[in-house]
């Protein structure tokens, strides 16, 4: 799964990236956490240009009748996206892309959890597969919100978890986003597990655990015999 992630470029520097223009302030990122409002990449359905625009991470389907069920909807299994109520109109009409340029997984150690950064290259740009829904709230503002698609892991992060975040090839890009292209089974072949010979992992401190600390200490390597022995 996709619980916490990483995205330590400013707006500008994301945006040429993705080749979009967009809306909404962002400064760089080290602990981002469910619920908070975080950056995706869309195409406009009527004009050849990407836009970037701020929307909650945590799926709230249109239909819903209230918020509550945004915070476990923070990832869709690809496998199951396609027929699930909650994300199979997304799925076939409301493709994104969720920028990042790092995740965190936590590996059990005992009593304690040591969490693990997880990059692509050396820490480089790159795009998880994600959905978006728009939801009309009490008052009638349209609140829009994404989820992260998960797939199998690969040989990097599978002695961590089960699952990973889909981490979408640059050359599907555009085939992703394309609002024209509705046929779910084409798009459900580009959420496989990443190269794992183009990813790295290494350890992180404990920090990056408590949602309130958001520095660029939550993302720095740490020696393991070091950081056990702080935690003791």
């Amino acid at each position: 799964m996709c619980g916490r992630y990483r995205l330590s470029r400013r707006k500008q520097l994301i945006a040429d990236h993705f080749d979009a223009t967009g809306d909404g302030d962002w400064e760089p990122r080290y602990n981002i956490a469910p619920t908070q409002p975080v950056p995706i990449i869309r195409q406009h359905p009527k004009e050849p240009r990407r836009e970037l625009s701020l929307v909650r991470w945590g799926l709230i389907p249109s239909w819903s009748k209230d918020s509550s069920s945004a915070a476990r909807m923070i990832n869709a299994r690809s496998e199951s996206a396609a027929t699930l109520p909650a994300f199979r109109d997304a799925m076939k009409l409301r493709r994104c892309i969720v920028p990042a340029d790092g995740f965190y997984e936590w590996q059990k150690n005992g009593k304690t959890k040591q969490p693990f950064c997880f990059e692509v290259g050396d820490g480089e740009l790159f795009g998880f597969a994600g959905l978006w829904d728009r939801w009309k709230n009490p008052s009638g503002n349209w609140v829009k919100s994404c989820t992260i698609l998960t797939t199998t892991p690969n040989a990097v992060t599978a002695a961590f978890h089960d699952r990973m975040p889909v981490i979408l090839n640059p050359d599907s890009y555009d085939l992703w986003l394309d609002p024209g292209f509705t046929d779910v089974a084409a798009a459900s072949e580009m959420l496989k597990p990443y190269d794992a010979n183009a990813m790295r992992c290494y350890p992180v401190s404990a920090r990056v655990s408590n949602v309130a600390n958001d520095d660029a200490e939550c993302a720095a390597p740490v020696e393991l015999a070091q950081e056990q022995a702080r935690l003791f």
